[in-house]
């Protein structure tokens, strides 16, 4: 799972000038699917842990408020360093958005491999099938912050490697620690960052079939993973 964040590495073989016309319709991409792996995916997923669903909407508007603070203190930082080269907060967002996404599918994942290996397999399908689209969309979004390709893909795959570690957390906690409440938490992560970075950027330029392009991109991320929640549930 954690070689699928590779898949934006195709993107490597594009000459600059088609790099740039595909950003902005990728990026539009991967606020769909951002939203739609929190709306049909994360939050039932949640609600069905949660019968107190004060809880759950607690830690759902505490994934959101938190990373609307990472941003305000990463826009501080940048404007205090303006001297360095210009890595946009959203970048970084986006990295830590998807850490801990891939954490909780690791730490998920695993537990149902733990608990019926038939299960695990099928959850295991579902997550990648809904990865090689969200990771395609990432690397353009890290591109977009200023990184070059080369190191975005690392930067990606570095992220991709939390899915690794959740696993192994789950085989060494295994039925003794309630992890639910990262399920609501990531889904506000999630929710903000398609909401209020990923949307603004791709409402911005001046060419109206390309704002038309990215209109449709947008919730053709969303039926992605609508459908698969239907093909895989």
């Amino acid at each position: 799972m954690s070689t699928i964040a590779l898949t934006g590495g195709l993107v490597l073989t594009l000459d600059e000038d088609t790099l740039r016309k595909i950003i902005l319709p990728l990026v539009s991409l991967a606020a769909g699917t951002l939203l739609g792996g929190a709306f049909f995916h994360m939050i039932p997923e949640g609600l069905v842990l949660y019968p107190n669903r004060n809880e759950f909407f607690i830690w759902l508007a505490a994934g959101f408020v938190v990373f609307f603070s990472l941003e305000e203190l990463l826009h501080s930082h940048h404007s205090r360093r303006a001297d360095l080269p210009c890595r946009k907060p959203l970048g970084y967002l986006i990295l830590l958005g998807d850490g801990l996404h891939n954490l909780i599918g690791g730490l998920s994942i695993g537990a149902l491999f733990i608990s019926d290996i038939q299960l695990g397999i099928m959850a295991w399908i579902a997550a990648a099938a809904h990865e090689v689209p969200q990771e395609l969309g990432d690397f353009a979004v890290l591109v977009h912050s200023g990184w070059n390709k080369r190191k975005a893909l690392l930067l990606n795959l570095a992220s991709g490697l939390t899915f690794l570690l959740g696993g192994l957390l789950a085989l060494s906690v295994s039925g003794s620690m309630d992890i639910s409440f990262l399920i609501p938490f990531a889904a506000g992560n999630f929710i903000y960052i398609g909401a209020s970075d990923l949307i603004p950027e791709v409402r911005q330029h001046e060419n109206p079939g390309i704002n038309r392009l990215n209109f449709f991109l947008f919730p053709a991320g969303m039926g992605l993973m609508l459908l698969i929640r239907i093909l895989f549930t």
